[in-house]
């Protein structure tokens, strides 16, 4: 197992701060590279984010490349000096020593899965990563950024809470949800036996399979419309209630799930939203 740690600290903002008022301003950028323990196999990389982005591309290189890029907190800075000028007057006049504002982003790799985490509760950090094309990926951010995907082939499991989900010339198999952001998703290729989910709740869903792409679509949008360039045989049989019974009261649900097959039907695609259309692309 290799674990691979930086972490920028206070003493080398100070430094930076004290050198020049614009390098105190700009971001803090470091880079990881992690080997794998087998470079002839496929990877898996599991990222999880509090504030930031994060961007993977798949490539030709055997290592997982990791350029991390936090913003600079000017912001951060004119809160410690208010707190300064607040000290308690029992100080006499001692100045009080910063704990920094510091980037730390840490990378754990066994068996060629490959754990990245950081402090981004703390402040917003950015990760691009360069992944072997043959690469499963568990990703999940929540606020300040948005997650791309371009170039890979594996198993994808993409969650954003504010923030969209863009995957670009992928194949394989995905399950993409994100609350506020469009989702867009083009595959190259797709795993003929493993059933998808992409969702939103205010963006548009918008995916791309190729024009041979076996498929049985489920498709609901509240307040949308959806539009399909494949030519989806729609299942017209009426909507299915349940009913439901609670404390002596009764509840019936009716599904207004659209339903159909394309070239014939597959394993199931998914894809809901509430604000927005949904789009199934053909690639050309």
């Amino acid at each position: 197992m290799t674990t691979i740690k930086f972490l920028i600290n206070s003493l080398l903002l100070l430094f930076m701060f004290w050198a020049s008022p614009l390098a105190a301003q700009s971001d803090v950028k470091e880079q990881i590279v992690v080997p794998l323990s087998d470079p002839a196999k496929p990877a898996f990389l599991n990222v999880g984010l509090v504030n930031g982005s994060i961007r993977v591309v798949g490539g030709t290189g055997k290592d997982i490349v990791i350029d991390a890029v936090a913003a600079s907190r000017r912001s951060d800075r004119e809160r410690d000096r208010e707190r300064e000028e607040r000290a308690d007057a029992n100080s006499n006049g001692m100045k009080r020593i910063s704990s920094g504002a510091g980037m730390e982003v840490s990378a754990e790799e066994k068996d060629n899965h490959v754990k990245v985490s950081s402090d981004s509760w703390k402040r917003s950090v950015d990760l691009t990563i360069k992944v072997p094309q043959r690469c499963s990926l568990k990703l999940n951010t929540v606020n300040n950024g948005e997650i791309t995907v371009e170039n890979v082939t594996g198993t994808l499991e993409v969650t954003n809470v504010n923030g969209a989900i863009q995957l670009t010339n992928i194949s394989g198999s995905a399950v993409a949800n994100t609350v506020n952001g469009n989702l867009t998703a083009a595959f190259k290729t797709l795993d003929s036996d493993t059933p998808m989910a992409f969702s939103t709740l205010n963006g548009n869903v918008d995916v791309t399979f190729p024009a041979n792409a076996k498929a049985s679509v489920k498709l609901k949008s509240d307040r949308g419309d959806i539009f399909s360039d494949f030519d989806i045989d729609v299942d017209k049989s009426q909507p299915k209630g349940t009913r439901s019974e609670k404390n002596g009261m009764y509840r019936v649900t009716v599904e207004d799930w659209v339903k159909g097959k394309i070239n014939g039907g597959g394993p199931e695609m998914m894809m809901k939203n509430m604000h927005g259309n949904i789009y199934i692309r053909k690639a050309k």
